[in-house]
């Protein structure tokens, strides 16, 4: 069975703020399929100057704290990027890709369904290389 990807109405390029960029990861974040034992706290991190579009980098850090380990043993990024192009028109909506902190590829929210399975094993990866050392 194929999942339907949820996605939101993204602003647009005029009506753009860093805070209102966090708010609408938050608002997207919200329509995860992610067990509530899951927390997570996004920040802003960037703003960067490209010739042909500005670029502002965010991450939302996870992890699952339990009443013995209130904090985890291992947090699980995601990092975002919200596009405005320099050359489509202002009223445009802004474009938003996100990828995992363990992984080079880039994803866009509405082609592609997130996993709570991608964090589970970056934590797990995490925890065994730990268990190593």
């Amino acid at each position: 069975t194929k999942r339907v990807i949820r996605s939101i109405q993204w602003t647009t390029a005029k009506n753009f703020t860093v805070e209102t960029g966090r708010e609408q990861i938050e608002e997207l974040i919200s329509t995860w399929d992610i067990h509530e034992s899951w927390l997570h706290h996004s920040e802003f991190l960037e703003e960067e100057e490209l010739k042909d579009s500005k670029q502002y980098h965010y991450r939302a850090c996870w992890g699952i704290p339990t009443r013995r380990k209130p904090i985890p043993r291992a947090t699980a990024s995601v990092y975002f990027i919200i596009v405005i192009s320099k050359f489509k028109p202002d009223t445009a909506p802004v474009e938003v890709f996100y990828r995992l902190e363990s992984s080079r590829l880039i994803r866009r929210p509405e082609q592609c369904q997130f996993r709570e399975k991608w964090l589970k094993d970056i934590i797990e990866n995490k925890i065994a290389c730990l268990e190593r050392l």
